[in-house]
């Protein structure tokens, strides 16, 4: 027979289309193809194809219990995961899907691996998963306390705030101010300078905090500068607080920006 006949003879194939060779001895995808990991060409995934994708009823053995789950044939192991939460209240960050002997990531898809209608699927609590979990969860409700509790001493030391800037104007008019007044806002400015000290917190959490500890011992330092300045008020005869009194003799004032600070503070 010769080449001629032997190519009409050969077999005519249609409806299959293949990937084109390209340069440098690769290939490409055919249209509507792709690449699965084992090297083997299926057709793509798309919202269309999926329509038509056949649903499959697997078999998942949790503890002593079986549980059947019915899914997309094509789905991943994580959707497997998240129907599997619903079904025993299992997170599925501490979820451990093991097929055929090997624990299967959550990208991975169930009919790449082989699972098919009927399979069994074992599943195993992740127990290093969920310590992690509890103890992100544990820090990330120690901060928001943190948060909250310098948030709660910052609005304390607001008003506190203003209270000292009231009496700084009273002593730069020459009026004296109860020795006692300024005894208890320093002391309420130490309490909230324990409160701070009481507070764990870390990186933009620890850095509010540190905000306020500057402003407490800022202000304390205002009152320890206005208790030297009030003393002094009560020693002057009254003719002189009358004169410094008047329009254009006004005592010298306490700038807060220029604050001694008489108060030794230990790091907070």
């Amino acid at each position: 027979m010769n080449k001629e006949n032997m190519l009409k003879m050969k077999p005519k194939v249609t409806g299959v289309s293949f990937p084109s060779p390209v340069k440098g001895g690769g290939s490409e995808s055919a249209a509507g193809l792709e690449v699965r990991p084992c090297g083997m060409y299926v057709q793509k995934r798309s919202k269309d194809t999926k329509a038509c994708v056949p649903n499959i009823k697997v078999k998942v053995k949790y503890g002593s219990y079986f549980h059947e789950v019915t899914l997309s044939s094509q789905a991943s192991f994580g959707e497997l995961k998240k129907m599997l939460a619903g079904k025993i209240g299992l997170n599925p960050q501490d979820q451990k899907l093991i097929f055929k002997e090997k624990e299967r990531d959550s990208k991975a898809f169930l009919d790449v691996v082989g699972v098919k209608d009927g399979s069994k699927i074992v599943l195993l609590e992740d127990e290093l998963s969920k310590e992690r979990r509890i103890l992100e969860s544990r820090r990330n409700a120690k901060m928001e306390r943190a948060s909250k509790d310098i948030a709660a001493i910052r609005l304390e030391v607001d008003k506190l705030a203003k209270q000292v800037a009231s009496i700084e104007t009273t002593i730069n008019s020459g009026k004296k101010v109860e020795e006692i007044v300024l005894l208890n806002l320093i002391e309420s400015l130490m309490i909230q300078l324990i409160n701070l000290d009481g507070i764990s917190a870390d990186g933009e959490i620890k850095l509010q905090r540190r905000m306020q500890v500057k402003r407490a011992q800022k202000y304390i330092g205002i009152l320890d500068l206005a208790k030297i300045k009030n003393s002094d008020i009560s020693k002057l005869s009254p003719n002189i607080l009358d004169q410094r009194s008047k329009p254009g003799n006004f005592a010298p004032r306490m700038n807060s920006e220029q604050v001694v600070v008489t108060t030794k503070w230990e790091t907070f």
